[in-house]
């Protein structure tokens, strides 16, 4: 008699769904510029995103609202500049009724279970991170990546975050996963520098007398 020998079935493998790779850029945009554009498309290719969103605030808890253009305005202004199919304007923080990034970032976790995000900042926001609540947790949530501003880059990557977290600097060598690294992790993306600041950009238009950016000409909002 002959023992036929079956092979034990495999049980096949679910499929692997990717996950978009969303990278998160932050802030009231009062105004847009060309800065938040070459960040974003740095972004793109550096880190191998799928997307850019910009996340306006309805409410800096960092920044006076005096001077600030109401939401609508700042969010049409913001489309305008952006103009990228991979860059999305947003006004999701409130929809969601959150006024923290230590806020926004859980609640979009559990928003968008398929996608892997990356918070988005400027050298200055790192060097003034450890004012922003619960700052620690945002860098436990997320991978986040650092963009040189002058002339704060230096500072910044001696200040009080970049140490507190130095174990978990990431070489920018592995930039294009960094999205799909656990937090905390963060990386310093050397890039050239773009000069726009919105805080410029409303000093220039003082200047000459306007006390409101949008007033200045919402047709032609200032871009640089």
């Amino acid at each position: 008699m002959y023992r036929i020998m079956l092979k034990p079935r495999r049980t096949p493998r679910p499929r692997t769904i990717r996950r978009r790779r969303i990278g998160l850029l932050g802030g009231s945009f009062n105004p847009a510029h060309a800065g938040h554009r070459h960040i974003s498309i740095v972004a793109l290719h550096r880190l191998g995103l799928d997307e850019v969103w910009w996340l306006v605030s309805p409410r800096n808890p960092l920044k006076a609202s005096a001077g600030m253009a109401p939401l609508p305005i700042r969010l049409e202004q913001a489309a305008e500049v952006a103009a990228h199919p991979r860059i999305r304007v947003t006004d999701i923080e409130r929809r969601l009724r959150t006024r923290y990034t230590a806020d926004t970032l859980p609640a979009l976790i559990r928003r968008y279970p398929d996608c892997a995000f990356v918070w988005l900042m400027g050298a200055d926001n790192l060097l003034q991170f450890p004012a922003w609540r619960r700052w620690q947790s945002i860098m436990g949530t997320a991978p986040v990546a650092v963009f040189p501003r002058a002339p704060y880059s230096l500072r910044a990557l001696a200040g009080r975050a970049a140490t507190r977290f130095a174990k978990w600097r990431v070489r920018e060598e592995a930039a294009a996963s960094i999205a799909l690294k656990p937090a905390p992790c963060w990386i310093f993306l050397q890039s050239q520098l773009h000069p726009a600041s919105a805080t410029a950009i409303r000093a220039a238009l003082a200047s000459d007398g306007h006390t409101d950016w949008y007033e200045a000409g919402r047709a032609a909002p200032p871009t640089s």
